[in-house]
């Protein structure tokens, strides 16, 4: 689906002066799905259809990325992506949701958590989350292994590196971080289309500050996982360079009351490497905690 065909599948809000775009379809229960870097909310499109029979999917470009805007001046960081996902459901009246997320998303993903535990010690009304479901993502610092393009772009002369991402270093990287199952020529110029759209790449080396905010903050989403009050599962594509298989082994070490899905053929984007497994996966522990 390219551009101008998304956008005219959902809408914009306004975060501090900023249109994000999203989208809304399904019934039932709240599903937020949270995307991953550098792509935005299409990541979602081989599964959500079967996702909004069960639940009422709410589908967000978080700024910076896809077509919601991306302002060169910005301070963006996780703990900011985690407000606009808050400021999302109180506009929208959200009480609770469950959350599928994915790379950049899983951490967004653990302070949401963060919050939650916060919120429910200090008997605060906030966003109640219901369950969390993680694809391959730092989620675990020494499981997880960084590219070197994306310690080029985090390191002080990233700013200078942006005119040289191209599509062609998206189709290598992808290339490289996929499992079996690659993206094809049609999928990258999708990618890269979003990725490109609004001048993105101009921001890529400021939104990948995240790397260093891991680190530091390291412990406090580590513990939102081991703490984490509600149900966890990890669906993960071992074979990712990044965060495949010693995330995997991280989690279950780390995360005893965490359930755990390895796809052994998938690398780093396993719902669109082998969506139905990632939909079987993930339906079946959703009806098993329904039941």
């Amino acid at each position: 689906m390219r551009i101008d065909q998304r956008l005219q599948t959902g809408r914009f809000f306004n975060y501090k002066g900023h249109q994000i775009f999203y989208r809304s379809r399904g019934t039932g229960e709240a599903l937020f799905l949270i995307h991953g870097f550098p792509t935005s909310g299409r990541d979602w499109h081989k599964i959500e259809a079967q996702l909004a029979e069960k639940f009422t999917l709410y589908i967000l470009d978080m700024i910076g990325f896809g077509l919601s805007d991306k302002p060169k001046n910005y301070g963006y960081s996780l703990t900011d992506q985690a407000d606009l996902w808050e400021v999302f459901a109180e506009k929208n009246g959200i009480e609770r949701a469950h959350i599928l997320a994915h790379d950049y998303g899983d951490t967004v993903a653990q302070e949401l958590i963060a919050r939650h535990i916060m919120h429910r010690r200090e008997r605060v009304q906030s966003l109640d989350i219901q369950s969390v479901a993680l694809l391959n993502g730092g989620i675990l610092q020494g499981g997880y292994r960084p590219r070197f393009i994306q310690k080029m772009l985090a390191s002080p002369v990233g700013g200078y590196l942006h005119p040289f991402i191209g599509k062609a270093s998206l189709r290598r990287t992808f290339n490289n971080i996929f499992g079996k199952n690659k993206a094809t020529a049609e999928e990258i110029d999708d990618y890269w289309e979003e990725i490109n759209y609004k001048q993105g790449k101009r921001v890529i080396p400021k939104i990948i500050q995240y790397l260093h905010e891991r680190k530091k903050k390291q412990t406090r989403w580590e513990n939102a996982l081991v703490n984490c009050p509600v149900p966890l599962l990890l669906i993960n594509g071992t074979q990712d360079p990044i965060s495949g298989q010693n995330i995997v082994d991280l989690f279950r070490k780390k995360v005893p009351n965490g359930e755990v899905v390895e796809l052994p053929e998938s690398g780093h984007y396993p719902q669109s490497e082998q969506p139905e497994e990632v939909l079987a996966a993930y339906l079946s522990w959703v009806g098993r905690l329904r039941s």
